[in-house]
This record gives C-alpha cells, structure tokens and sequence, in this order.
C-alpha cells in the first residue's frame, strides 16, 4: 500500500506501554511502519490536557484536541474562555471529544447538555471542528448541533454505532462519519450496512485506542497501527481497495481538519 492512513481518533496517553518497554516512539513507529501517516491524541479531561499537547508537541505526526466526555461528570467543567484559549494551541485541530451519551448516562443529564453547548460555541468561536461522542441521544445530539451551530460548524461523529438515519441526517449538517475496529465485530452488521450505503468521501477511519481492539487482534490492547484492519474492513465493504479507502479517508480527513492540513503542509 502505498497511500497513507490517518488514525482519526486515539488516546495516546491511555495506552499500556508494556509491550514497548514503556516506548510511545516505538508505538508510533510501527504504525508509520504500516503506512499510518499521522494520529489524532483526543482531549477528554481539561485537568490532563496538557499531556496531550505535550504529545504533539514531542511528535510531528501527532496532532490533538481540546475537550472533556461527556460522561466524566466528576471532571472540571470547562469554561467556554479555556476551551478557545486552549485550542490557540497550533498542534490543537479540533474541539471535542464532546457530546452526548444517554446509553450509559444516569439521572438528569442536564449537566451534559450545557457541557455540549459550551463546546459547540467554543467551536464557533474558534472556527475548529467538533468530535461528537454520541449513544442513544441522536435527537438531541442533531438538534443541538443545528440550533447552536447552525452552518457554522463541521465535524466528525467518531465511532459510529447509531442508524444510517442518523448517519444521513449529520452529513447533511456537514460531519464526518468515522468507523473505529466495531466494524469488524461479528455482531455489527447494522454498522456494517451504514458503511455500505455511505459514501466514501464522507468516512473517516479511526481506532479510538486503547479500546475497541478489531478483529483478528482481538484480546490485545488498542493501538495506532491497528487502523489498517478498520480500513481493510471498510474497503471490504466498499469493494475497492485498502488503497482506495486510504486515499479517499486521508484526504477527507484533511480536508476537514484544516489546521491539520496547514501543519503537514
């Protein structure tokens, strides 16, 4: 293959080591050895962010985002004003991980509803893209997306797991879908499909590491260079090439991230 991957989603900091002799170098290095080009460290908690951007900071090929979950409840709130002074940062691409997680959220979620606007208006203000957590809240997910940032805003709904309705309705405001290693579990043939019906330029790739292991390296822990079984598994279901799914998610991704895309260059 000569095209290259990005892996669009990953934590970086989360990952167990061990195997690399507590080596983050050496983790990159085989993902660049299977013709991964860069990874995306995702922001989730403002109290850590600054391991983040260190990570970029250290390494060319490391871009990173500024956020917090949506279900770290117990976590500092972030400020419209941190959010906007922290995605100055030039290695900073996005906004997010943010969203809403009603599938394993308890109680009144209020709190994660005003946290999703900050982030939609930190967006704004910034002129950066979301990364949109989502399950089991697509209403209020799409609705706070269109009332709040309106044209505004793009982005990407990392690791799909909702309906194709879903999927359609959030191109339509301008995301990405991106597909993490769910793709190539055996009991995601709803996700499987939405991948099908999609159309190429509108998907991202991702492994969301250090979880969500895809098939055949189930068992072991999440890492970059395992995005290339998520793209073989969507060119699989595309019927083009590994080539192909490369190309076209790399130069979506790009083409969505454009301070990214100001960096590489």
């Amino acid at each position: 293959m000569t095209a290259m991957l990005v892996d669009s989603h990953c934590h970086l900091d989360k990952l167990d080591l061990a195997a690399y002799d507590g080596n983050l170098d050496a983790v990159l290095q085989a993902a660049f050895a299977r013709d991964i080009s860069h990874v995306v460290c995702i922001g989730i908690d403002m109290d850590n962010i600054q391991s983040v951007l260190t990570l970029a900071e250290q390494h060319k090929q490391v871009f990173a985002t500024v956020g917090v979950h949506p279900l770290y409840r117990e976590n500092r709130e972030p400020s419209l004003e941190e959010l906007v002074c922290v995605a100055a940062h030039p290695k900073v691409i996005a906004i997010g991980e943010t969203g809403l997680d009603y599938f394993y959220g308890e109680g009144d979620l209020q709190w994660q509803r005003d946290r999703f606007v900050t982030h939609i208006r930190a967006a704004r203000q910034t002129g950066l893209p979301l990364v949109i957590h989502t399950r089991g809240a697509k209403e209020d997910t799409l609705n706070f997306l269109r009332d709040e940032g309106g044209s505004e805003i793009r982005g990407v709904m990392h690791c799909f797991t909702e309906d194709l309705e879903m999927a359609k309705r959030a191109i339509d405001l301008g995301f990405l879908i991106s597909i993490s290693g769910i793709v190539t579990f055996r009991n995601a043939d709803e996700l499987r499909a939405v991948v099908q019906a999609l159309p190429l330029d509108r998907l991202l790739v991702e492994t969301d590491a250090p979880w969500l292991t895809p098939v055949p390296h189930r068992g072991k822990s999440n890492e970059p260079k395992f995005v290339v079984e998520v793209a073989q598994k969507v060119a699989e279901l595309k019927g083009v090439s590994l080539e192909t799914v490369a190309e076209q998610t790399t130069q979506n991704f790009f083409n969505l991230f454009t301070r990214a895309q100001a960096s590489h260059s």
